[in-house]
């Protein structure tokens, strides 16, 4: 039986803006995660996403503009993106491929309306931890077979390019302008395997429509898994001696440069 959160502590995770259920039980060692995760998810569907601020909300970066204006900008900007990656990539999606052209962008650090997650809790777990050190961090776990039966498709399956690509390009063609509660459902999308990146991380997406966040509301299964900042150290430590760090989660060489000077850094 894991430890609860002090009264300190529970204030603590309050600062968290989604609105969803926050496990009020001390995460402190991989043992300690294994065991609530095993609690909490009954089967292996479950997506995770890792936040090493909890006061981050879970919305697209495309989205988390104040103005609609901002919103309309940040969203366009896949056009001009587009005009300059087919001449600087070795292989550019088809042209007919909005998808894939989001999430080559996304990839690249172009605001979109995909939010990445991943199908592994400890790959959550890693990024729940990384940086941000002085403060607290939170894990999200979402059924996201779940989410998309209580969505418009009704479907009780994750969606694909494949079966589902004009309901998806309906989603990608949206305006920037949010409906708050009565919009366009978040849907949760397997991705189309176009980089090793995505397929180490075993990455995933939620597609937002005009009800830009993710919430209880629209996801009854989503909850939240603090991670308290004194806990992110042992935590990352723990998980390096898994195999779960920056050299086996990012394959670009930059990011092989980055781990040899933190392990320098020791």
């Amino acid at each position: 039986m894991l430890p609860k959160l002090t009264t300190s502590e529970v204030r603590r995770t309050r600062q968290c803006p989604v609105e969803c259920d926050i496990v009020k039980q001390r995460v402190a060692s991989l043992s300690d995660f294994f065991g609530l995760i095993d609690d909490l998810t009954s089967e292996d569907r479950y997506w995770y996403r890792g936040h090493p601020d909890l006061s981050w909300e879970l919305v697209p970066s495309a989205l988390r503009y104040g103005s609609e204006e901002l919103r309309r900008t940040a969203l366009k900007l896949l056009h001009e993106f587009r005009r300059i990656a087919e001449q600087k990539i070795p292989r550019p999606p088809p042209r007919t491929e909005e998808l894939e052209w989001v999430q080559v962008a996304q990839h690249y650090g172009l605001p979109t309306r995909l939010l990445d997650w991943t199908e592994s809790a400890t790959v959550g777990l890693y990024f729940a931890c990384l940086g941000h050190p002085k403060a607290d961090a939170v894990l999200f776990v979402l059924d996201p077979v779940r989410l998309n039966a209580l969505g418009p498709a009704k479907m009780a399956r994750v969606l694909t390019a494949q079966e589902d690509g004009e309901l998806i390009d309906e989603y990608l063609a949206l305006e920037a302008r949010s409906s708050g509660k009565r919009g366009k459902h978040v849907l949760a999308i397997s991705p189309v395997w176009n980089s090793e990146r995505l397929i180490l991380q075993r990455g995933a997406f939620t597609l937002h429509g005009s009800r830009f966040e993710l919430d209880r509301a629209q996801a009854p299964s989503l909850v939240g898994i603090p991670i308290l900042k004194e806990h992110k150290p042992v935590l990352l430590r723990q998980l390096a001696r898994i195999g779960v760090d920056r050299l086996t989660l990012f394959p670009e060489i930059e990011h092989a440069c980055t781990h040899l000077k933190e392990r320098l850094a020791e």
